[in-house]
């Protein structure tokens, strides 16, 4: 397989990667960052995987069941076919939580023949590490390992056991199921049992979906787009992760690999605020509270990053028995970038915050511990903003005063004085304006570059940066300013390569960088459509679309000969910019138009 060409089914508690052929090439249960349980995906060797071996007579297709996180996979051969339904049980209750067991359903549909196919089934527990040994019990198969730790999964099935375990030819003759699970089952499945399962999966999320605003052009991505972005929610805390695996390298061979697990503040406030525009308050208010228990003292910093349970510490790790994504070394588990300082956090933060009280009522005992939560980062801001720090890119060695980070700390003070606004602080609206002004001139003065007639990457630096482009969405300079006019033009110069776009050009830790950042060609197309150059942008975003997988899928790279999809995925920075580029270019259809005035006339 030489392209990401993976779906991600999930619950919100946990996710696993299927492949277009059809096997689960990564999974990791009970939840998003535990020890893998199939990891094919970085050892196609020993990192273990759960497929359909067919002859080659068979033709695959994969596609998702429309407004679904339900992906199919068909296999046909002449008159023999079958399809397989891969999701994660995801269905509300009547005490307004969810069903979402760490359980992952294979129900095998018997469309037409006499199909004949073989299981291939072999779970690698705890990444790898260690034997796994795989035992037919009576009711269920069940896998085990304790060389590293101890850890099992049972798999319950319709098929004969034997045959399965032992990839002995099956010929399907009725509908079956595949239900692997990382606890025992108290009531043993059935055929019946699993439909229904699929049945109430498959009603939630096209509830989810008709709940998610509809547009004119566009829509299907839109709606793709978003409903990965609510696969990469965890439920139990309202973290938002930035992608579902770890350590897929950013360009092939080389050592940009890391673990990308985790909730990182700047990705999932970004997330946060786009899908909560769509139309979903509820992920933005679980989001809210995760930050909420982040901050128990009024002068704790935050840090860039944390685990999906709140978790501050992220001890960094190789797994070296494993040989990486297409033998890209190392498999990184755990995240060292959680001791660094990035200032831009605490701006997108606050746009977030703002955005949530403008939009939607607020309990009062919320918005006075947002009103707290503002002061302290206007308090933490005024600190620390004239310090240098890692920057959006995470450089490892040296800090720098980084233009996307001095915006960022602008916007952080420009939105609390907004919050004050609607919560009539006049005392902290007077006070906090100096220093919004301060920042204002301090970016103008020294972040500009006359020769290149830009805004660059860095104080006296000259080498251009895609994430200035930002400073428009966030206020901070108007499209029409000739000064942004010019930076768009002169990151188009020297970052743009056919329609994608380098993070930056200069040097890092690891070298010059060789693989386009999606993120960045869908803020360039964005910028392209603010400053009025409309058709070029459109021209281009249908030419990135084309880039995605056989899904409609983003990772976070995609290199500039091959096009094919590098580094971590599905990532939700790409599919965040993707939903706002997409909505540029469209608009809301009349119906949701006419809803959501009705519902601002109720209220």
């Amino acid at each position: 397989m030489d392209n990401l060409d993976y779906g991600i089914v999930g619950n919100c508690k946990s996710a696993a990667l299927v492949s277009k052929t059809g096997s689960i090439d990564w999974c990791c249960l009970p939840e998003f960052d535990a020890a893998s349980i199939f990891a094919k995906l970085l050892d196609s060797k020993i990192g273990g995987s759960f497929g359909f071996q067919v002859d080659d007579a068979y033709t695959i297709e994969q596609r998702y069941e429309k407004n679904t996180c339900i992906l199919v996979t068909v296999f046909t051969a002449e008159a023999d076919c079958f399809e397989v339904y891969d999701f994660m049980p995801r269905y509300p209750l009547k005490n307004n939580e969810h069903h979402t067991p760490p359980e992952i359903i294979r129900f095998v549909k018997l469309i037409s023949g006499a199909p004949k196919f073989r299981v291939h089934y072999e779970p690698k527990l705890e990444y790898a590490r260690g034997e796994t040994k795989t035992y037919i019990k009576k009711d269920f198969v069940a896998s085990l390992t304790k060389e590293i730790k101890f850890d099992t999964v049972f798999l319950y099935t319709s098929f004969d056991k034997e045959k399965v375990v032992h990839a002995q030819e099956i010929t399907l003759e009725e509908d079956g199921y595949f239900l692997l699970g990382y606890n025992e089952k108290i009531l043993k499945p059935s055929v019946e049992r699993v439909l229904l399962e699929l049945d109430r999966t498959r009603i939630y999320w096209l509830d989810w979906s008709n709940r998610t605003t509809s547009y004119t052009k566009f829509d299907a991505e839109i709606k793709r787009s978003a409903l990965t972005l609510k696969l990469l929610s965890f439920d139990k805390t309202g973290a938002v992760l930035a992608a579902a695996t770890t350590s897929l390298p950013e360009a092939i061979g080389e050592e940009r690999n890391w673990d990308y697990r985790f909730c990182w503040i700047r990705d999932a406030s970004m997330m946060v605020k786009v899908v909560s525009e769509l139309g979903h308050k509820n992920i933005a208010k679980r989001y809210l509270n995760f930050i909420i228990d982040l901050i128990p003292d009024k002068d704790e910093k935050l840090q860039i990053m944390y685990g999906i349970r709140r978790e501050k510490k992220l001890t960094e790790e190789t797994l070296d028995h494993l040989s990486g994504y297409k033998n890209s070394q190392p498999v990184r588990i755990g995240n060292a970038a959680y001791e660094q300082v990035q200032n831009d956090m605490y701006g997108i933060l606050m746009d977030v915050i703002y955005n949530l009280v403008l939009q939607f009522p607020i309990e009062m005992e919320t918005t006075e511990e947002l009103w707290g939560i503002t002061k302290g980062i206007v308090w933490i801001v005024e600190q620390h903003w004239q310090e240098a720090d890692k920057g959006i890119w995470e450089f490892r060695s040296e800090d720098r005063h980084f233009t996307f980070s001095k915006v960022l700390c602008w916007t952080a003070i420009d939105r609390a004085i907004k919050v004050a606004e609607l919560l009539q602080k006049q005392h902290k609206i007077g006070k906090w304006k100096p220093l919004e002004k301060k920042i204002k001139a301090d970016i103008h003065e020294n972040a500009w570059n006359e020769d290149k007639r830009a805004f660059t990457q860095s104080y006296s630096s000259d080498a251009m940066d895609a994430s200035v482009l930002l400073m428009e969405s966030y206020g901070f300079i108007d499209a029409k300013d000739p000064k942004f006019i010019g930076t768009v033009h002169a990151i188009e110069k020297e970052l743009c390569n056919e329609g994608l776009l380098y993070r930056y050009k200069n040097e890092d830790d690891f070298g010059l960088p060789n693989s386009s950042f999606t993120i960045c060609t869908f803020w360039f197309i964005n910028s392209l459509y603010q400053i009025g150059e409309k058709e070029k942008a459109l021209k281009h975003f249908g030419q990135v679309l084309e880039y995605g997988n056989h899904l409609g899928l983003f990772s976070e790279d995609i290199d500039f000969e091959s096009k094919r999809l590098l580094g971590n995925f599905p990532q939700g920075y790409s599919h965040l910019a993707l939903i706002e580029c997409a909505t540029n270019f469209s608009e809301k259809t009349e119906e949701e138009m006419v809803a959501r005035a009705m519902s601002s006339a109720e209220k």
